[in-house]
């Protein structure tokens, strides 16, 4: 028997920008490079709020990250600070 965790939804970023304008666990992060090596910030309340977490990625390469258990949880929104990234999908619940 599954067990559900909740409905996964998905937002695309191309740009910083709040991705979830609520409280939300981020339950993955699909991104696609830029020509140089980037990085992806995830913050808990716009762009001036906490850093959570910080993502490397490789130059014109693409990628998978997932987070184990019930994700990473922003309890006021979830901002994307993309560094050298064209884009990310973000998946939450």
């Amino acid at each position: 028997m599954a067990l559900y965790l909740g409905d996964v939804k998905s937002n695309l970023a191309t740009s910083s920008n709040t991705v979830v304008a609520h409280p939300a666990r981020v339950r993955g992060i699909y991104y696609s490079g830029g020509s140089n090596v980037g990085a992806i910030t995830v913050k808990d309340g716009g762009s001036a709020g906490s850093t959570i977490a910080v993502f490397v990625t490789p130059a014109s390469g693409y990628g998978n990250i997932t987070f184990p258990g019930d994700g990473i949880l922003c309890s006021s929104n979830v901002y994307a600070a993309l560094t050298n990234v064209e884009a990310v999908t973000v998946f939450y619940s």
